[in-house]
């Protein structure tokens, strides 16, 4: 028998709780310096329902660059602020949601 998911009552491999939480993030994209003139994109407000490693992931993937998650804060190496909303939206993130 499959596990049942608490949040949603649904089995785990339906459970649909990940996909609602996409849809009411409110994420803010911004670039900030840091030592020694070094460029970084922050990718902050995604909430605790979201895999904000295997997002972390992806987008260094899909960027070519290095980066980390942090704190709930997801920091790439360089400024892709452009780059990084599409990918967002591709993953199923709202656009009214996203601001940069």
């Amino acid at each position: 028998m499959d596990d049942i998911c608490p949040k949603c009552g649904l089995p785990k491999n339906l459970c649909i709780c990940e996909q609602i939480a996409k849809e009411q993030q409110k994420i803010k994209i911004r670039v900030d310096h840091r030592r020694f003139r070094k460029t970084v994109t922050l990718v902050s407000g995604l909430g605790k329902d979201v895999d904000i490693e295997g997002l972390t992931k992806q987008l260094k993937k899909n960027l070519a660059c290095g980066g980390t998650a942090k704190n709930g804060v997801i920091v790439l190496q360089g400024d892709h602020r452009k780059k990084v909303k599409a990918l967002l939206l591709e993953q199923g993130f709202k656009e009214e949601l996203i601001e940069d």
